[in-house]
């Protein structure tokens, strides 16, 4: 990996993405930032830049793979390479019983957090393997590991994301490549203000999970693939 890693993250606007751009930038890598919002991305962009950091906007749907595959290409058109990917795009739909779900609202949830990383995934791995060299991180959530009443779109979704991270990280690593997830519990974002509408909560901050990122992503990982990092207050250990 270069001394300064070409980063790239996907849901990047807010909350963990946001803050993982930050921190990567704060390590003087090179961010591509990409999301639906183009004013937004670029104010963040700006932002990234303010801090001495060589950053990017690219505005990209993961749930459509022309967007994805322009988005990688522009990536390696401006810096050459890419050695960190982090998939944050995602959404936790609405929160209703099984009784009550229906097709419209399965697209909604599994376009977005399921295709969208796989298809992230597919055009990361294409330039990654090529070099023979780059880390993915994939961005779960302690509901990959657990149930929750009324998020069963949700929590399907992040069990699939946790299962096609372990099914790459086992094709990738013929190519030298590391495929991870860092799978947080609550976390201090709009998504957990949406999920709880107020109530008390211990949770995290998004500069934490964004910590815990960059150390999967990093060469101080080197021996670990296929993993999934679950920073969660302990939301699992019982």
């Amino acid at each position: 990996m270069t001394t300064q890693p070409v980063v790239l993250i996907t849901g990047a606007l807010t909350g963990i993405g946001r803050a993982t751009a930050f921190a990567f930038a704060r390590d003087k890598a090179r961010v591509v930032v990409s999301g639906r919002r183009v004013e937004e991305g670029r104010q963040l962009a700006e932002e990234l830049r303010s801090t001495g950091a060589q950053a990017e906007f690219v505005q990209s749907d993961v749930r459509f793979e022309d967007d994805v595959s322009k988005l990688v290409d522009a990536v390696v058109a401006r810096f050459g390479r890419l050695d960190i990917a982090v998939n944050a795009a995602g959404t936790e739909g609405e929160t209703i019983p099984v009784l009550d779900q229906t097709p419209e609202r399965y697209t909604a949830v599994f376009d977005t957090n399921v295709l969208g990383t796989l298809l992230a995934m597919k055009h990361e791995l294409r330039v990654m393997s090529a070099q023979g060299s780059g880390s993915i991180v994939n961005i779960s959530s302690t509901m990959g590991l657990r149930g929750a009443a009324g998020l069963s779109l949700y929590v399907a979704s992040k069990h699939a994301v946790e299962g096609l991270t372990k099914s790459a990280a086992l094709e990738a690593a013929a190519f030298g490549v590391r495929v991870n997830a860092v799978a947080p519990g609550p976390v201090e974002t709009a998504m957990l203000n949406r999920l709880t509408a107020g109530a008390e909560r211990k949770a995290g901050t998004p500069e934490e999970i964004a910590e815990a990122i960059v150390f999967v992503a990093s060469e101080k990982a080197s021996f670990m693939t296929g993993e999934i990092l679950r920073v969660n207050g302990g939301r699992t250990a019982a």
